[in-house]
């Protein structure tokens, strides 16, 4: 039976139970949550007077040898328990299986943290299960679109605050799964809240966003799930007079992860919400809604061909087949094919 995979959750409930461990290995294509942990470990594990020679931070280049960290790593703190090294940017060494002959025998005085963004450990390779031995391999996943409702209700619900539906989807749509950048907008909103306001509202976002509450990703979707012509017509026509605000590029990839959705759907074993739900990994039942009117209005041999017909557009905006028609155009002719 293979070893199930570390949790973010477990990681810090450890560390703030002050369960220190040998080695971290902080990986994959989300930044936010490596940036989480080895934050928290630089700023508490050791007191600021420990610091000052006991907590190194290496930035890595395609020059840096391993070498260099797994010697720091086996140096003794001074007048300290323990000292902290964290390598950022770990992804850049090449030579990174050397770390085997540091995990036959980590310090124990000391806890190395490697931070490898935008990337992996083959965990079929030798090295990863030497990491999980000695230590914590922990991967931070790309959130999918329809987690990031309950990320926000879950970074919100930790600052006292809660945003309403319209809000969420707006932010949700507009930023997409970048977290850090989702945070700081966030955080931004929260900091603009009126004195004693703890509900985020669509006017708030549009206000200090700069996402039209009317005009939107949202909002588009929401014509297009019911086929309202007028309405969709309306918004891409805003788009077009507001390109630097509505790329075309965004445009496309919040219509294809719809439809591409919808085309799931379809294969729900159960036609409900919560059939819906499970199958495309929505938290709750509420969040299928959309997708259960959507079927009732494009059949599957329907929504296969959008699919098409966005990858054709997404093509001829990036100049292939096309050297003349404008963006506006590519999402006039797109919007047809999907409304009739």
């Amino acid at each position: 039976m293979a070893k199930q995979e570390t949790t973010y959750e477990e990681v810090m409930r450890e560390l703030r139970a002050k369960r220190y461990r040998p080695v971290y290995y902080l990986m994959g294509e989300e930044a936010y949550y490596i940036d989480l942990i080895s934050n928290f470990i630089t700023e508490h594990v050791l007191t600021e007077e420990e610091k000052e020679f006991n907590q190194t931070v290496i930035y890595a280049t395609p020059d840096t040898d391993i070498a260099t960290v797994i010697n720091a790593a086996k140096r003794y703190p001074m007048m300290a328990e323990r000292q902290v090294i964290v390598l950022r940017e770990a992804q850049n060494i090449k030579s990174m299986d050397a770390l085997s002959f540091y995990l036959l025998k980590p310090m124990p005085t000391t806890i190395l943290v490697i931070c490898h963004k935008h990337g992996a450990l083959d965990r079929r390779k030798k090295l990863a299960s030497e990491i999980e031995k000695a230590g914590v391999l922990f991967e931070s996943k790309k959130v999918k679109d329809g987690m990031l409702p309950s990320f926000i209700a879950d970074y919100l619900k930790q600052k006292k605050v809660t945003a309403d539906p319209k809000a969420t989807a707006m932010l949700a749509e507009f930023i997409g799964t970048d977290l850090s950048r989702m945070v700081g907008e966030l955080d931004k909103l929260i900091i603009t809240l009126p004195a004693d306001a703890t509900v985020i509202t669509a006017d708030q976002v549009e206000k200090n966003i700069g996402i039209s509450k009317e005009y939107n990703g949202f909002e588009l979707r929401n014509a297009l799930v019911v086929k309202d012509v007028q309405k969709a017509n309306k918004i891409i026509k805003y788009f077009a007079e507001n390109p630097k605000t509505n790329p075309i590029q965004m445009t496309l990839a919040l219509l294809f992860n719809f439809y591409a959705n919808l085309m799931l759907a379809y294969y729900a074993p159960t036609k409900s919400d919560q059939g819906v739900a499970a199958m495309l990994g929505l938290k709750s039942p509420w969040a299928a809604k959309d997708y259960m009117v959507a079927m009732s209005k494009y059949s599957g041999v329907k929504v296969m061909q959008i699919i098409s017909d966005i990858r054709y557009a997404d093509a001829q905006s990036k100049g292939v087949e096309n050297s003349s028609v404008s963006n506006a155009d590519i999402m006039r002719e797109l919007l047809f094919k999907i409304l009739h």
